[in-house]
């Protein structure tokens, strides 16, 4: 299973470095005899790639941030105080995420265009915002629960407030929840193609999923160039992740352990 679905991404890293001559040849070879940096060194080139970037980073960087912090604080209300309409709430929550993003392109531009923000890094950040912070907050919701509330209370005793203790004690123990979660805004952030096209115009905002459809051009397809693009956007994700995974796991095994 492994092998079938890494090949795909094998292949896309192997093409990168092939040069223009054997891309397309038959019968394919599963290693280049001269690999070469040509196609990474076009793609950088291209007119709009760092800005491309920045837009990317400040969207995916924005929406993780924005999320976690909204997406925590409404956690913690959701595990700790108990109000009319809370269950329900946490439906809602479930249930938002079944609605089709393709289904509110439009009323979202017509929102955003009513507010001025299209076309502007914000508007797309306060929209991913809405469809992770959902899964943000019943992500966040579950680890809280786990975290014994005596814990809070005998801070308080010690002269924290609600706030005080929040910080000093639930956030260090929900970091692995936090880079459970900013793992998947990134990604969401990262990766999505089609509110992005919709909301920015202007070249220099689009992020870098806009930027690959520009390798394929009315007189074809750069496949070399397209490849290693796609490498590139690719690249800071699987970083993020390395960076992280360790997070990841020690709140897996966390949360398997009671007491």
């Amino acid at each position: 299973m492994a092998a079938v679905l890494g090949f795909p991404v094998y292949w896309m890293v192997l093409t990168a470095f092939r040069p223009a001559s054997e891309i397309l040849g038959l019968p394919p070879e599963f290693w280049p005899s001269s690999p070469t940096l040509a196609n990474f060194t076009r793609a950088m080139s291209t007119e709009t790639f760092w800005a491309n970037v920045r837009s990317s980073a400040v969207i995916g960087l924005g929406t993780v941030l924005v999320s976690l912090v909204v997406g925590s604080l409404a956690a913690f209300a959701l595990a700790r105080f108990r109000f009319a309409g809370r269950k329900a709430f946490i439906v809602v929550i479930l249930t938002v995420q079944m609605i089709p993003l393709a289904a509110l392109v439009i009323p979202v531009y017509l929102l955003l265009n009513e507010a001025g923000l299209t076309d502007s890094l914000g508007g797309v950040i306060l929209v991913y915002l809405v469809f992770t912070l959902p899964f943000t907050v019943w992500m966040l919701h579950g680890f809280i629960a786990t975290i014994p509330v005596e814990l809070e209370e005998a801070a308080m005793v010690d002269g924290c407030g609600r706030i005080g203790a929040f910080v000093r004690v639930v956030l260090p123990l929900l970091a692995p929840g936090l880079v459970a979660t900013s793992v998947f805004a990134m990604v969401q952030a990262w990766n999505e193609y089609v509110l992005v096209y919709v909301l920015l115009s202007t070249p220099e905002k689009q992020t870098l999923s806009i930027w690959l459809v520009s390798f394929q051009t009315s007189f074809g397809t750069d496949y070399g160039g397209l490849m290693a693009g796609a490498t590139l956007t690719a690249l800071p994700v699987v970083v993020f992740f390395l960076a992280v995974h360790r997070k990841i796991a020690a709140g897996i095994a966390a949360g398997a352990v009671k007491g």
